[in-house]
């Protein structure tokens, strides 16, 4: 059910933050540790968001660039030159294991994007779609329309996005988002990954999720990407909140720090 990492730090290239560790990105597309609840392997194809510029977040006023694949990322021979020829200061990648029945096509996989934001899903949606089927008619005919793919990651990001472009602080629409599907389709996974490229927002429902915070920097990820004795493990129905140099971690429904 996928595996997704956000980074915010000094500026580094894509192939030390997803390919070089010992228990990489890279390598979890086909040796995950902490899959739950479906899936073996993340084979359905990547994709990686980063930001332009010198440090975190930088930029230069245009949105993230977006590589995605509807292949495993072990078989695109052309990522690893890329990956080591690129570096950023913020980015968020993912790696897809689709849902039976769910298309496996390129704008299925994450991470969806407007303007600055970039959006990621690890999880299910259970009884899709009927079950969300009341909340998708709440949204813009012209959001249902103009989804990247007939899929449930696809409309959760409808639907922050929706609330987002509304005004609605990051972690609200996360947390509402959760919310508001839990109440329709208890049994779904809802692991959600948000950033702007200054800052990332993470929900823990049904799936694992850990820290690992120096500093000056800090990565997000499904698993630990390597051994490092420094990764947290998130607690479930947990919302992180994430800068380069801290994180907060509250209850999804409350308030309790950490």
């Amino acid at each position: 059910m996928c595996r997704h990492q956000l980074y915010l730090g000094p500026p580094t290239s894509l192939a030390t933050l997803l390919i070089d560790p010992a228990h990489s990105l890279y390598r979890q597309s086909w040796a995950p540790r902490q899959m739950r609840g479906g899936g073996t392997v993340n084979a359905d194809g990547f994709g990686i968001g980063w930001y332009t510029g010198t440090g975190t977040g930088s930029a230069t006023g245009a949105g993230p660039v977006r590589y995605r694949r509807a292949v495993p990322i072990w078989a695109d021979q052309s990522l690893p030159e890329l990956a080591r020829a690129t570096v950023t200061g913020a980015l968020l990648a993912a790696v897809r294991s689709a849902t039976p029945g769910m298309p496996v096509v390129e704008t299925a996989c994450a991470p969806h994007a407007e303007g600055r934001w970039l959006f990621s899903h690890n999880g299910v949606v259970a009884g899709w779609p009927g079950s969300v089927a009341d909340l998708a008619a709440t949204l813009p005919v012209t959001d249902l329309l103009t989804l990247d793919a007939p899929t449930d990651a696809a409309l959760l990001w409808a639907l922050v996005r929706h609330r987002l472009r509304a005004g609605v602080p990051p972690a609200t629409a996360i947390a509402d988002t959760v919310t508001s599907v839990l109440a329709v389709a208890p049994a779904s996974r809802l692991n959600l990954l948000l950033t702007d490229g200054e800052q990332g927002w993470a929900s823990t429902v049904g799936h694992s999720l850990a820290v690992r915070a120096a500093p000056d920097r800090i990565v997000v990820a499904s698993e630990p990407t390597d051994d490092d004795p420094g990764w947290t493990a998130v607690p479930d129905h947990r919302l992180v909140v994430a800068t380069p140099t801290a994180y907060t971690m509250e209850e999804l429904c409350g308030s309790t720090s950490h």
